[in-house]
């Protein structure tokens, strides 16, 4: 048996690269061949062959993005979230088996599952294409302007410097694209490349307009529907129908978002962001703390998942071009304490490990220490009622006191490493104390909820 996958997460980091590895090692276990494609940060790898694809009886899609299907017209498709080839590979692949050889009506009872996963998590997906598509504009951005900072607070005021060549490259050019590339990409995901102008145009007026994030993303939703609309209604005889990609979609629908942007959605949503940012810009004390905690739980609670990407998609919403984020700060802070608490675990009670989780372990350090939660997934798939509560907990610590001491950071990735950039951090001793103290609480309660490993001994009879 033949069987090929493609595997993609919003940030096309750790979770497209581990559901992967679950696929292929659950196909070498039952003896059925797979071939993986990572649609990850760095663009597909693997990728299919037209042959591969051909020979494949059944596509398997596990993404939380919007993977396009043009290859695949006539297969038998699966489509499910990324997390669930993570968590049961082989039970995906056997319903993989199961649907082809049931019976002659396979190819529908796929297409229903496939519409069925859509369906549910349809603005989701839109949504979190693009956030993946956005992601690397806003890194890139807001780590060349903590660059700029290096130099000194003030050097990028100086005409013609170093300093303030990394800010116009940061702020003024890769942050600014932010929402324009959002808008758009949500559209696309909904409506292919139609969707684009219409979608970036929206993003850029809501970006002038002042509707920022909240903005873009309803310029997007509008951009992406307003298309699939005009394309049910229009219809065109075959000798015009090139006009309709070039000439009349584009036209109508970036007429259509652009007034709806104008004259109904971007001053209110731009005094709604207005308020936002001055309430949040106010917080303190308890009611900063208790915002830090609400976010921690969610960084915790999925590891990657619907709620941890809301998290730090509102984190990301935040940031502001050359001015720190005390809810990014939060964000980045609770997101790195899973990973790093797991590894603090696997050394402070070494009893309650195997030998392949304190190998691993040691591989969970390098990955909270870079922001990327999803590295304390093994541990919670193979404890999930003693990790989990142990990771919320330790996050809503770093998130509460990464607010409580007014910590910003001015980038949305980066980790520890935006740690040594002069001026990126506000408040860098508290932020420091916050995310060693989540770490900490994490590590003291897996060593206190979890059992000592039970090995077993061979008795020779």
């Amino acid at each position: 048996m033949k069987f090929v996958a493609i595997t993609s997460c919003p940030t096309g980091i750790a979770h497209t690269y581990m559901a992967a590895e679950a696929l292929s090692m659950a196909g070498e276990e039952m003896g059925v061949e797979i071939k993986v494609e990572t649609q990850g940060s760095v663009g597909a790898e693997n990728k299919l062959t037209e042959a591969e694809i051909r020979e494949a009886r059944v596509v398997i899609i596990a993404a939380d993005t919007n993977v396009s299907k043009e290859r695949f017209v006539g297969k038998t498709i699966i489509e499910v979230g990324v997390k669930d080839a993570i968590k049961d590979a082989k039970g995906l692949i056997q319903k993989a088996i199961d649907i082809k050889l049931e019976n002659k009506n396979a190819s529908k009872q796929g297409n229903e599952i496939k519409e069925e996963k859509v369906e549910r998590k349809g603005i989701y997906k839109h949504l979190m294409t693009g956030v993946s598509y956005m992601i690397p504009f806003v890194a890139a951005g807001g780590i060349l302007i903590a660059l700029s900072f290096a130099f000194g607070i003030y050097a990028f005021k100086v005409p013609g410097s170093i300093a303030e060549a990394l800010k116009t490259i940061g702020g003024s050019n890769a942050m600014a694209l932010m929402y324009p590339i959002l808008a758009g990409f949500i559209a696309f995901s909904i409506a292919d490349r139609p969707g684009l102008v219409p979608g970036m145009v929206g993003g850029l007026l809501a970006s002038t307009l002042g509707a920022a994030f909240l903005g873009a993303m309803a310029a997007g939703f509008i951009a992406g529907y307003t298309v699939v609309f005009l394309k049910k209604i229009i219809k065109l005889p075959k000798s015009l129908q090139g006009l309709m990609p070039v000439i009349i979609l584009p036209v109508l629908s970036t007429l259509v978002v652009g007034l709806v942007m104008i004259y109904v959605i971007g001053k209110p949503v731009s005094a709604l962001t207005m308020v936002m940012s001055k309430y949040l810009t106010n917080l303190s004390g308890a009611n900063a703390g208790l915002l830090g905690i609400i976010l921690g739980l969610m960084m915790a609670f999925d590891m990657g998942g619907p709620f941890n990407k809301a998290a730090y998609t509102f984190g990301v919403s935040t940031l502001v071009a050359g001015q720190g984020s005390m809810i990014m700060a939060a964000v980045m802070a609770a997101g790195m304490t899973p990973p790093l608490g797991i590894a603090l675990a696997t050394v402070i009670a070494k009893k309650k490990f195997t030998a392949e989780e304190r190998e691993s372990g040691k591989a969970a350090w390098a990955l909270g220490a870079s922001f990327i939660t999803e590295g304390a997934i093994p541990f919670a798939v193979a404890d999930p009622l003693k990790i989990i509560p142990s990771t919320m907990a330790g996050a809503a610590v770093a998130g509460a006191l990464s607010m409580i001491f007014k910590s910003a950071i001015i980038a949305p990735h980066g980790g520890i490493f935006l740690l040594f950039i002069p001026h990126a951090v506000t408040n860098l001793v508290g932020y420091i104390i916050a995310i060693l103290a989540g770490a900490i609480v994490t590590g003291i309660m897996i060593s206190i909820l979890k059992k000592d490993v039970v090995v077993k001994n061979e008795i020779n009879v």
